[in-house]
């Protein structure tokens, strides 16, 4: 059985979620409550020393960062495979994989939006602000690569990719802040077909037992 360690809201979650669900893999979660800082406790900092969610133990290991995860899940349970088949299409998903992952998440995430409140003193329009400007600086990028017809019902092709699971959860996430993303059509349309899916629609924060917790304050 695999552990995943988890919140609702994480995007970085969100993907691992999407993966596991996409191969047919049974877990336990076990939640990591972001809002009081348990991520930052001694007994969650010996599982993971970076104090991130996700965390996937497997068999006595545990595997941290989201890419990292989903990278030992296509090797390890290769079907149904996340990354083509040849080396230069592999190259292009993960490029918007990491487009997402590396440009547009790590400028968004929780502990830096603590700091520009909590240390450097922003107000919450300043750094709505800031969340949006990052936001639409990666989705303007984004939207230019998945027109450029290598795309086809998702980011390449018409097979879900990694690409296709970095994507969806950033969509969730820009909606909460109020990034506009009407003006990102084909986009748009890639995650509207994406939450079509199983796998996806059941991965989604709604769907999360912890959800309910939150909820309920």
């Amino acid at each position: 059985m695999l552990t995943l360690y988890t919140y609702f809201r994480s995007s970085a979650s969100f993907r691992v979620r999407i993966g596991l669900n996409l191969k047919g893999l049974e877990r336990e979660d076990e939640v990591v409550w972001l809002l009081s800082d348990e991520q930052g406790g001694d007994a969650y900092r010996r599982l993971n020393p970076q104090k991130l969610v996700p965390a996937l133990a497997v068999d006595g290991q545990v595997l941290s960062q989201s890419l990292a995860i989903l990278e030992y899940l296509e090797e390890t349970y290769p079907d149904p495979p996340l990354l083509p088949a040849s080396p230069i299409e592999r190259a292009r998903v993960r490029s918007l994989a990491l487009l997402i992952a590396c440009e547009i998440h790590p400028l968004n995430n929780l502990r830096v939006l603590k700091y520009l409140k909590q240390t450097l003193g922003h107000d919450a329009q300043q750094v709505d602000a800031w969340y949006r400007h990052w936001c639409r600086e990666g989705f303007d990028a984004f939207e230019r690569q998945v027109t450029d017809g290598q795309a086809g019902r998702y980011c390449h092709g018409d097979t879900v990719t990694l690409a296709d699971i970095c994507l969806a959860p950033q969509v969730f996430n820009a909606r909460r802040f109020g990034v506009d993303l009407a003006v990102y059509p084909a986009t748009m349309a890639i995650f509207d077909r994406l939450m079509q899916l199983d796998a996806f629609a059941r991965a989604q924060p709604s769907e999360q037992p912890d959800a309910a917790r939150a909820a309920n304050g």
